[in-house]
Formats: structure tokens, C-alpha cells, sequence
């Protein structure tokens, strides 16, 4: 039986991707879903590529240019951000690719487990926000969630057969971004054009900003903390220039396992979706010789200060994770837009969660309030 996908974001980095591993095994998967936010034109073309039940396109004024390019394929057309909510509820819908940015994944991740599909989250902030209603949700509903980040895909992968045995201690490894050797005083200046200069991975430009602010390896770290059941304390983060090794295991006895392989984000993408399968895949091997040395260094928080307050949110809980990741996306849309400096992001961050009411057990109506009041008090510190 195939397995039927519907890929929220199919236009992202990671829906594109997905999409060439779906498109490569054709006996195995079947797209049900696309749906974008603007760029209509490229979901036109992987409509009529892969021919999908349903294609949602969530910015209302691309509506009639969809429906028009579309019109003789038999495709229904949605647009809106409540479409999004309803087509991961399709009966024939097997397991939903969650690749969509920020916070706007919560919601229809959130309709996806009600409804009793399996995950492939792409989208962290989905647990950064609301890890705990997330995951005792999908347990209530009896859902898997199977990780895409590279580095929960790693953590995941080390761990099938080690269900017994519980886990000590995890490493996530980080490339350092582009900054990693520039000094306190030289990030000062650093623009968004070299910011997007990934050293090894291609993402799309909110993730590969918050590569380089060493955020997302703490938005990460969060996301860990929930998918594996850990404490902060079993969390650490270690920089490894080369992204060959995708993050480490530790085990009681003090055995370590780890997950290697060039730096391509179709394989956990892949894992993810065929599980419990590995697929064969045509994917680049790696070669020993050419990687002669792995190298290995302590991240400095101290000059990516995102980091720390990534992991000060984690420690305090409650509704922390969130405000730290609403005034995360003020910050790095303001970068990207020229309105603030790479330094003054984390200055941004500490200040809204210094402001923002911190609620221990929130709801999800407390987990929308508390986006919305912390996106609004972080922009009103851009106007000052």
C-alpha cells in the first residue's frame, strides 16, 4: 500500500526535497496535499506534476491564479489559513510532512494529531512553543511523530533497538554557521547577505539565519527535550564544522552511538517518511579519505548569546519557549529587512521575555495570547 503524503510547505526547502524523494519512489508514496503560502507559481507546477487531491494556498489574493492554472486538472483548490487545518483531516491522508515556518505550523499540526495522522516534523517551533500539549496529545491519539531535523532524525535513528536503555546524555552537533571565527566586535557589522552564506546546508532564509545566531540549535535543544523525553541537564550542544556527525547518543554505560553521513536533508526526510523502512536512495556517500579529520569545539554563548537564552527558556518552561520563539521571528524578519542589527536580535529576544507574563502551565489559548502579546511588545521595541 502507498503511503499518502500531504506536505505542508511543499514549496520550502524541505517540502521541495521532500518532494524529489516522493518523486523517486513512486511505488511507495503518493502526494495528496500541497500547500503553500505565496509562491504560487511553483506549487502550480508541482500541482500538475504530481497531481495532488488537494492544493492549498493559504495567501487569498493567489487564489483565482491557482484555480485558473489548475482548472482542468481534477484538484480541489482551498485558500486560507483554515484550509490548512481541514485538509490534514482527509481520510486518505496517511501521514502529514509538517515543513511549514514558525509558529504558523502549530495550529495544523495540532488538527493533523486530532485527527489521528502521523507526523514528520520539520517544523520545531511546533514543540518549542507547545511541547507538552503536543506530545501528550499525540500519545492521547495513539500518533507517531517521526523527527526531520537532521539532528532529532540522528537521535532517533540511534536509538532503534535501544528501547530498554535509558539515555544518559545527547549531543547536539551545530556547523558553527558562517560566523563561527568572526570576533564579538566583527559580528557587529555582519549583514544579512553574508548571514545566508550556509557553509553546509541549504535552507531557507529565517533557518539559515538562525544557523548563524546559533538559535536554532537552542530551538532544537527544546525540541529534543520533547520528542525524547530528557531534562535540560541530559542536553548539550557541541560545535562540529564539518556536519558529517549528526548528533551523538550516550548510554549508561557510557557507550556512545552516533549518526554520520554527508550534510543532504533528503535522508531524514526520507527516513522519516518510510519508516520503519530505509529506503534505497541514490543520495551521495560519504567517503572517509576525503574527511581525514572531525573536529570538535565548545559553542561560545557568550557571542551567540541566543543560545543560552534558548536553553534559560527550556529550564524555566511554561510559556518561556514561546515568547522566546515569537520574539525570535520579530527579530530575524527585522534583521533580514535591514531594521536591526545581527547583535541586537538577542537584545530584542531577552527583553520580551523579561517583559512577557510568564504562565507555568499554559493552555493553548494561553500559548496563542502569549505569541501574540510577545510578537506585539517585540515590535514596539524596533520602533524605539
Amino acid at each position: 500500500m502507498k503511503k499518502n503524503v500531504a506536505i505542508l510547505g511543499s514549496t520550502g526547502s524541505i517540502g521541495t526535497q521532500a518532494l524529489d524523494v516522493i518523486d523517486k519512489n513512486p511505488a511507495i508514496f503518493n502526494v495528496e496535499v500541497l500547500t503553500a503560502r505565496n509562491s504560487s507559481k511553483l506549487l502550480i507546477d508541482q500541482a500538475r506534476k504530481f497531481k495532488p487531491s488537494y492544493v492549498v494556498i493559504t495567501a487569498e489574493e493567489k487564489y483565482c491564479e491557482v484555480c485558473d492554472a489548475l482548472e482542468h486538472l481534477p484538484i480541489q483548490i482551498l485558500t486560507g489559513e483554515e484550509a490548512l487545518k481541514e485538509v490534514v483531516c482527509i481520510d486518505k491522508v496517511d501521514i502529514v510532512l509538517s515543513a511549514l515556518v514558525g509558529y504558523s505550523g502549530l495550529f495544523p499540526t495540532i488538527s493533523a494529531i486530532e485527527a489521528g495522522k502521523n507526523i514528520a516534523l520539520a517544523n520545531k517551533e511546533t514543540l518549542v512553543v507547545a511541547g507538552e500539549l503536543i506530545t501528550s496529545l499525540a500519545r492521547t491519539r495513539r500518533v507517531d511523530i517521526y523527527p526531520v531535523d537532521s539532528e532529532h532524525s540522528a537521535i532517533f535513528q540511534c536509538l532503534a533497538g535501544e528501547a530498554h536503555n535509558p539515555i544518559e546524555k545527547i549531543y547536539l552537533t551545530a556547523s558553527g554557521g558562517p560566523f563561527r571565527k568572526k570576533s564579538f566586535e566583527e559580528l557587529k557589522s555582519v549583514t544579512p547577505k553574508e548571514a545566508l552564506k550556509h557553509p553546509n546546508w541549504d535552507m531557507g532564509n529565517k533557518v539559515t539565519i538562525d544557523s548563524a545566531s546559533l538559535m536554532n540549535k537552542g530551538l532544537e535543544a527544546i525540541e529534543a527535550k520533547w520528542l525524547f523525553g530528557l531534562t535540560p541537564e541530559q542536553i548539550d550542544v557541541i560545535v562540529h564544522p564539518q556536519s558529517i556527525i549528526h548528533s551523538i547518543v550516550q548510554f549508561a554505560d557510557s557507550s556512545m552511538k552516533a549518526q554520520m553521513g554527508l550534510p543532504d536533508m533528503r535522508l531524514p526526510i526520507q527516513y522519516a517518511l518510510g519508516f520503519p523502512s530505509r529506503l534505497k536512495a541514490d543520495f551521495p556517500r560519504f567517503n572517509f579519505l576525503e574527511y581525514p579529520e572531525l573536529s570538535f569545539e565548545k559553542p561560545d554563548a557568550q557571542k551567540f548569546k541566543n543560545l543560552s537564552l534558548a536553553f534559560e527558556a527550556m529550564k524555566t518552561g511554561g510559556n518561556m519557549p514561546c515568547i522566546l520563539n515569537a520574539a525570535n521571528e520579530i527579530a530575524v524578519d527585522a534583521f533580514l529587512n535591514n531594521k536591526l542589527g545581527f547583535l541586537d536580535m538577542p537584545v530584542l529576544i531577552e527583553k520580551t521575555m523579561s517583559k512577557i507574563n510568564f504562565i507555568n502551565h499554559p493552555s493553548l489559548d494561553d500559548y496563542a495570547a502569549t505569541d501574540a502579546e510577545s510578537r506585539q511588545y517585540a515590535k514596539t521595541l524596533l520602533s524605539r
